[in-house]
């Protein structure tokens, strides 16, 4: 495996952190909420641990989770002040940059299982 840059590795700290800080908030309120939009708030947050932990271990699909999950932030943040809006897609803005440089593609880029069984090397990155 590629070796992990080190602003991905960072990103993958960042989702973590904000996973476990968000659940650790929302447990407080299980009494008071709405169940349902408490489950769509700790999906949201475990989303971001789940997409954290596998983008550390160079999982494709998981960068694009993370993608989503900001994507699904600056959505939601139309409906609050405008900067916060702004804050939100400049941190989506800095996923994109970080999670789609070459570097970071040459680390998520992997075999698929055909080529693992086969033993074909995957295509040159041009």
């Amino acid at each position: 495996m590629k070796k992990r840059p080190a602003l991905v590795t960072a990103i993958s700290c960042v989702l973590i952190a904000s996973g476990v800080a968000g659940l650790a908030y929302h447990i407080t309120e299980f009494a008071t909420a709405d169940k349902l939009d408490y489950a769509l708030v700790l999906l949201v947050r475990a989303l971001a641990i789940v997409a954290g932990a596998f983008i550390l271990r160079g999982r494709n699909w998981a960068r694009w989770v993370a993608m989503l999950w900001i994507s699904f932030h600056v959505v939601i943040s139309v409906f609050h002040p405008i900067r916060e809006l702004a804050i939100h897609i400049l941190v989506f803005a800095l996923f994109a940059f970080v999670l789609f440089r070459s570097d970071a593609m040459d680390y998520f880029r992997g075999t698929s299982r055909q080529q693992k069984m086969t033993g074909e090397q995957p295509p040159p990155h041009e």
